[in-house]
């Protein structure tokens, strides 16, 4: 792209002068205000004070050394040694051409690719994925396609909570409670409604509390550790059960994983771990537990964190070192990467830090990309007029439902099957964005009229730019004609304002993408598709496009077959598809 190749040559220019420089800190970033050009560097500046050289004057020494006269206008120097470049129409407008003949769609792959681990939903078995899950799965989705779209090796595990002690309760509530006609109407319903019976005898709180019910739910747990043939049976019966209402959800989203190793999956490997951290010193005993101290970190000094409990049972430490290690046996990965809710910074913090003491000889980066919460329109945690946790499968067809009665007024003509397939897209599509595009780290209220509004920054509007692409080549194919963006590309010019800064728009896409990467923040990638869609608008309402007289006719409609394929390209990477009309 474009700007690496400033970039590039910027570092070329600087290794000339300064041979011991590092390459990597020199670098070109958008202009943060567009009367100054479309990108900036600042690198200069530190360069010349760590040499004690006047910035501004080695900025302008640098800058006439750079050659490039055929991607920019000649570099200005400002303030204190900034350069800004500001991009030539001829060199969008090559560009545009390689775009259009498939050399590339405005982004480059990484160079090496690497290999990445995500771990991401992560729903508890026998309990309904609620509006909790709806950030993780999605932005771990979005992850997984960024990286994907960059050249990378891309894992995916949905680490199932599928052990621990409410499989006790749960198996006493199979054998006990099960009503075999609502299991079969809705499995996971079923399932919470026996643990919640069970779990109300076996709370010493609830009136219900009966302490034979506790020490059965106890026994039937061992016998599953121990692995008794019939609870060994039951539980796996409640995991394909579980199973089959994720996928259903995981359908309808377009989410797939390449894995889906549950806890359970790691239960052998529990003793070797606690084993190997005991030889190694990095665990001890503390009051009948094991656990490791963190003296050394003073952001984990008063945190220690248990690995076996002081009964002899592991847990979610214990578990999570267990599949840090397997991960690495397996894949190699250059990073793993968790996607979680904040609340459990700390816990990853200690798991880290003590994999790292364990496995010190592992390159492999972790990463914690932590979320914040939904909130209803209250500013409280999302949840129902009962008090329940939203469940997910009825927030998606609300969204559907909604999106249902908007298209049905906006296009009552159209047959009932495309209505609610149109539906489909913009309801799932609207729920997506609306969580991808605040900053992660932050709380979002949850509002159905913000997010199936027709104008400001959403899905539906994005999705409307798109069909109205759409509907010009529609157009185009109903008057007999075949556009051909290879043959467009040879005629191909940039003279109005609205067309360059259209151009310029696609021409970062490659810079938003690697930052989403870099950073995980889809919301970057979410933002620069409503510029993009706002620059389109802009263009469209300025400049004729099927009306105008050749050659301008066919360069217009090549921004516009560019310009959709952006936009396709780009909420695919969210996981938002484009229907057929609006």
């Amino acid at each position: 792209m474009l700007r690496q190749q400033i970039e590039q040559r910027l570092q070329e220019a600087v290794l000339r002068r300064f041979p011991d420089a590092d390459p990597a800190s020199i670098l070109v970033r958008p202009c943060p205000d567009e009367r100054f050009g479309d990108y900036q560097t600042n690198a200069l500046i530190g360069l010349a004070k760590q040499r004690r050289l006047n910035p501004r004057q080695l900025a302008t020494e640098i800058a006439a050394d750079l050659g490039l006269d055929d991607l920019t206008e000649p570099p200005e120097v400002a303030g204190p040694g900034f350069v800004n470049f500001r991009l030539r129409p001829q060199a969008l407008v090559a560009l545009l051409a390689r775009a259009a003949r498939g050399e590339h769609l405005f982004c480059q792959p990484d160079a090496p690719p690497r290999t990445v681990v995500i771990d991401f939903s992560s729903p508890n078995v026998a309990k309904p994925m609620h509006v909790g899950h709806i950030r993780s799965t999605i932005l771990g989705d979005c992850l997984a396609r960024i990286l994907r779209h960059l050249g990378h090796r891309v894992i995916t595990d949905n680490h199932l909570g599928d052990w621990g002690t409410q499989f006790g309760m749960l198996l006493v509530g199979w054998k006990t409670e099960l009503d075999s006609d609502a299991l079969a109407r809705d499995a996971i319903a079923e399932l919470e409604r026996i643990y919640r019976v069970i779990n109300a005898r076996c709370s010493e709180d609830s009136p219900d509390h009966d302490p034979a019910v506790l020490e059965r739910a106890r026994a039937e747990l061992v016998k599953l550790q121990q692995g008794d043939p019939e609870n060994v049976a039951i539980w796996r019966r409640m995991i394909e059960l579980s199973r089959e209402q994720f996928d259903a959800i995981y359908r309808r989203l377009d989410v797939r994983f390449d894995h889906t190793l549950g806890e359970s999956f790691y239960n052998d490997r529990l003793p070797g771990v606690v084993a190997s951290l005991l030889e190694k010193g990095i665990i001890r005993e503390s009051e009948g537990a094991l656990v490791a101290f963190f003296d050394d970190v003073p952001a984990l000094k008063a945190h220690p964190a248990i690995v076996r409990k002081r009964d002899g049972a592991f847990n979610y430490t214990t578990t999570d070192l267990a599949t840090l290690e397997y991960r690495w046996e397996t894949w190699r990965p250059d990073e793993i990467i968790y996607v979680t809710d904040g609340r459990q910074q700390l816990h990853f913090q200690q798991v880290f830090e003590i994999f790292r003491r364990w496995h010190p000889e592992v390159p492999t980066r972790l990463t914690h990309v932590w979320f914040g919460s939904i909130l209803g329109e209250n500013g409280q945690p999302l949840k129902t007029r009962s008090g329940q946790n939203v469940k997910l499968a009825d927030l998606l067809d609300e969204a559907e439902e909604r999106a249902l009665r908007v298209v049905r007024e906006k296009n009552p003509d159209l047959p009932a099957a495309d209505q609610r397939e149109i539906a489909r897209v913009i309801g799932i599509g609207a729920v997506k964005y609306a969580d991808l595009l605040p900053n992660r780290q932050s709380d979002y209220v949850f509002s159905w009229d913000k997010m199936l509004a027709l104008n400001g920054n959403t899905a539906p509007y994005l999705l409307y730019a798109a069909t109205r692409i759409r509907s010009i080549f529609r157009k185009l194919e109903e008057a007999g004609e075949r556009f051909d963006p290879v043959a467009a590309a040879d005629r191909a010019t940039l003279t109005e304002p609205t067309e360059l800064a259209l151009a310029r728009m696609l021409e970062r896409f490659d810079f938003v993408v690697h930052a989403v990467a870099a950073e995980y923040r889809p919301n970057y990638l979410c933002n620069y598709l409503y510029e993009l869609a706002g620059a389109f608008t802009a263009f469209y309402e300025a400049c004729p496009v099927l009306r105008s007289e050749e050659p301008v006719r066919s360069s217009r409609l090549l921004l516009c077959h560019l310009v959709f394929k952006v936009l396709e390209t780009g909420l695919g990477l969210l996981g938002i598809g484009i229907p057929e009309r609006m």
